[in-house]
């Protein structure tokens, strides 16, 4: 069998079992190295943090420490705010909640097709349609049940979590993006958008502005903490963490990002953002034998084509999911 150099990487990676300290004390780690070569096929700056959940074996980093635009990634600390408050008796799954058209933000799901008054969903069905479609209708009434982005970023301070925050709602998000002020971001309102060149040339480049905006940021380290956190069970109850694992693994947005270049039934749960320059992607990956990683990869600042950013996504994505499978069980302990 041919051996490629990345193959050799990963293996020379995994036979050592290099610890993030050894790994910078004195050189970048070679699945490490491989991580920052497909980091430059795009223009831009990538984030990642990437480690087992068990604890065990060597850690992936590039850029770890950066702020980068959440985009759409921050729906996952505010369905863990909403389970949070479904642990703690104040609300239900089963609690319906009214949907007024004043919180409808342009998506796939309610603003699209709920077209008439007198909507209410239950908690359940926003937090599905939050995190499996990025429904930013959803996500605005959740972040208002939540208690408001100050709320949310209160949430990930008690968890320890000092890496993250949440500012705004999406409508409010994208309103200052866009420059669109307290417009109703309606359907109708987006297909005009869509007709002026200056804010296409916005939705689909890097913004400066917005790439160096500290509001709704998260650096990579602190989104694979908070994904940690939830998967193994330390942030919420037994219930709700199986609810929102459930619902993260039928994510049916940006397949070729984390799942793009993983083999065929490899299990995912993700949540995935995309706003101007900015792609991302983060969940948790389940290896062959069970066991599972969290990864965060995030882009920022890059005008290259989605399909470029989402490929280099999701090559980091394998590496590193090629790197733990390779990993000998000594090197774990």
């Amino acid at each position: 069998m041919k051996m490629t150099s990345r193959t050799l990487s990963l293996c020379v990676a995994a036979l050592l079992g290099l610890s993030p300290l050894a790994a910078f004390s004195a050189t970048t780690s070679p699945v490490e190295t491989e991580v920052a070569r497909l980091a430059t096929l795009v223009d831009g700056k990538v984030g990642v943090s990437a480690w087992r959940l068990d604890g065990k074996g060597a850690q992936v980093h590039l850029n770890p420490d950066e702020a980068f635009p959440m985009a759409s990634t921050f729906k996952v600390a505010v369905a863990a705010v909403i389970l949070t408050k479904v642990d703690a008796g104040e609300l239900a799954l089963t609690t319906m909640v009214p949907v007024p058209k004043a919180f409808y933000v342009d998506s796939e799901v309610i603003a699209d097709r709920f077209i008439h008054d007198g909507v209410s969903l239950s908690v359940h069905n926003l937090l599905e349609v939050m995190l499996t479609q990025s429904d930013n209708t959803a996500t605005d009434v959740l972040v208002a049940q939540a208690g408001g982005p100050a709320a949310v970023t209160a949430w990930l301070r008690a968890q320890g979590i000092e890496g993250q925050r949440l500012d705004r709602n999406t409508r409010q998000l994208l309103s200052d993006i866009f420059g669109l002020g307290d417009e109703p971001l309606t359907k109708e309102r987006v297909a005009e958008l869509t007709l002026d060149p200056e804010v296409v040339k916005r939705t689909k480049a890097g913004n400066e502005a917005f790439d160096k905006d500290p509001r709704d940021t998260s650096t990579p380290r602190a989104m694979s903490t908070l994904l940690t956190r939830l998967f193994t069970g330390k942030a919420l109850s037994p219930a709700s963490t199986e609810v929102l694992v459930q619902i993260m693994e039928r994510c049916r947005t940006c397949s070729a990002r984390l799942r793009g270049s993983l083999p065929p039934g490899t299990k995912v749960a993700d949540k995935s953002g995309t706003v101007a320059g900015t792609v991302n992607d983060v969940g948790v990956v389940t290896l062959p034998d069970g066991s599972q990683f969290a990864i965060s990869v995030f882009v920022k600042a890059s005008n290259a084509p989605r399909s470029e950013r989402e490929r280099v996504i999701a090559e980091i994505a394998r590496t590193v999911r090629d790197f733990y499978l390779l990993q000998p069980t000594a090197a774990r302990k």
